[in-house]
């Protein structure tokens, strides 16, 4: 028995350094990648494509929805309101680390790539990289990738033409662009609008750190 037990344990020993050699090698594989992302990033912004282009209340709205401690923490955050369990950092890390993510163990080099690329680059950047790589929805034409033209795509503006319910509509479908639908009349969609707006307005608050469907908004 104390020969199983040893055993057992220097397995969880073993299994508990290759996780964290596999969140290590996210962080690396992030700051090795900082000089590629901190070019694309600026591309974008330079091109009117970066936070700057939403303008100052719109991106509060943005933030306060995806990610409300997005200015305090550097990658990962456990605990403000509504932030659940994907920073806007993670968001982006899980589009540039990989090329299928997968939930689960997926998580572990996810976060590791959110801690090295929260290090590589600043806030506007990282905003600039979520914007472009945004899940935004199926349209007519096929799956849309990206804000700025998922504005274009179901809407045929630019995102400073968008009335606020419309941009609205484009931030409500982020947390599950493959069942919230843009493209055509939908009732979740528009019930999840109608909370923002309550949010925005300062009207309520999410109820815990997972509530990010905010449900304390209703």
């Amino acid at each position: 028995m104390t020969k199983i037990l040893k055993i057992t344990s220097v397995v969880l020993i073993l299994i508990l350094i290759a996780l964290i050699g596999y969140g290590a090698k996210g962080y690396y594989d992030a700051v090795q990648r900082g000089e590629e992302l901190r070019a694309r990033a600026d591309a974008l912004i330079a091109s009117g494509r970066g936070p700057d282009s939403l303008g100052n209340e719109r991106l509060r709205v943005l933030l306060l929805v995806q990610d409300p401690g997005f200015y305090q923490h550097s990658g990962i955050d456990f605990s403000t309101p509504g932030a659940g369990l994907t920073t806007l950092a993670q968001s982006v890390s899980k589009r540039l680390a990989f090329d299928h993510f997968k939930p689960g163990i997926g998580k572990i080099r996810q976060t590791g790539f959110a801690l090295g690329v929260s290090r590589e680059l600043n806030k506007k950047q990282l905003i600039a990289l979520f914007l472009e790589t945004a899940e935004m929805g199926k349209s007519n034409r096929g799956w849309v990738t990206g804000f700025y033209k998922a504005s274009e795509v179901f809407f045929g503006k630019t995102v400073n033409e968008l009335s606020d319910e419309e941009f609205y509509s484009l931030v409500a479908v982020l947390i599950a662009p493959g069942k919230l639908k843009l493209a055509i009349p939908d009732s979740r969609l528009k019930a999840r609008v109608q909370r923002i707006v309550k949010l925005a307005h300062g009207d309520c608050k999410p109820t815990s750190l997972t509530d990010v469907w905010l449900e304390g908004c209703k």
